[in-house]
């Protein structure tokens, strides 16, 4: 393909990723997908917090969705929030492809953080799917048998343990965003207490969704040393290992408050995030 024709290729390309942005219907729904991946977060902070001072439960996505198929027309819900979370990946990859907020082409780091945004966001949809018609998800088995498979093959432990690395990297990110309030420019946030409440409702939010990745990162390099699958696992795994720690149960339930804030931030993103 010649220099011009890829041009124009990658000019049609951004063209329909613009139209499409420009549906209200699709908009609305990509705005609808922050609800629904807040209302996730906030039913897993409070899994969390009552995990924390003895109650049972599972504290990550699973038990948060199987929460909300168990409530009166669950199922609908579910897939409503399926359809919005897919949309709202849809849409990251598009934020990916276009040029956005300023005239100069986006560095490609940038674009793969947005689809890395979009895969997440496919995958939690695809869970919603999955448990409105009767499945029962296990992510903490699901990362042991993966990190089995990884285990157990030359150079094994090396991969988990850098999988373990950038996820707890991406934790303390999550956390530096937070803290350094990076997230205010992608929001169009209302003057006086009310912007202040969301800008302190996103702070915590992150720094304490930031805390929980740090722990699963850490069990995964903690299994990678040890060359045993059986100390990896998911969000319910790692608070699991912080309510054995002495003031567990506090630290847990403080990220479990966290959660329940970065809930409500996303929830509110919904009307103040530039999209």
């Amino acid at each position: 393909m010649s220099s011009g024709a890829g041009a124009r290729a990658r000019a049609e390309v951004r063209t329909a990723a613009h139209h499409a942005e420009a549906n209200p219907v699709f908009e609305t729904l990509a705005r609808a997908g922050f609800v629904a991946d807040g209302i996730v977060h906030v039913l897993i902070g409070v899994l969390a917090i009552v995990v924390a001072f003895g109650g049972d439960g599972e504290t990550d996505q699973s038990g948060a969705l199987l929460a909300i198929a168990g409530a009166p027309l669950g199922f609908v819900v579910l897939w409503l929030a399926a359809l919005a979370l897919a949309a709202l990946g849809v849409w990251q990859i598009l934020d990916g492809i276009l040029v956005r907020r300023d005239s100069q082409p986006r560095k490609w780091g940038a674009r793969l953080i947005e689809w890395a945004k979009a895969a997440v966001f496919f995958a939690l949809a695809i869970f919603a799917a999955a448990v409105a018609v009767g499945a029962r998800p296990d992510p903490d088995g699901s990362v042991q048998d993966a990190s089995r498979g990884v285990l157990f093959v030359p150079g094994g432990p090396l991969v988990l343990g850098l999988v373990g690395v950038a996820i707890g990297a991406g934790g303390i990110g999550f956390a530096v965003i937070g803290l350094a309030r990076r997230f205010v420019r992608l929001l169009d946030l209302p003057s006086g207490r009310a912007g202040t409440v969301v800008t302190v409702l996103a702070v915590v939010g992150y720094v304490a969704k930031g805390l929980a990745l740090l722990t699963v990162g850490v069990l995964l390099v903690v299994a990678a040393i040890k060359v045993d699958p059986g100390d990896a696992g998911g969000l319910d795994a790692a608070l699991d290992g912080l309510i054995a720690l002495p003031l567990g149960p506090f630290v847990c339930g403080g990220i479990g408050v966290g959660l329940i804030a970065y809930g409500v931030f996303l929830a509110l993103s919904a009307r103040y995030r530039r999209l």
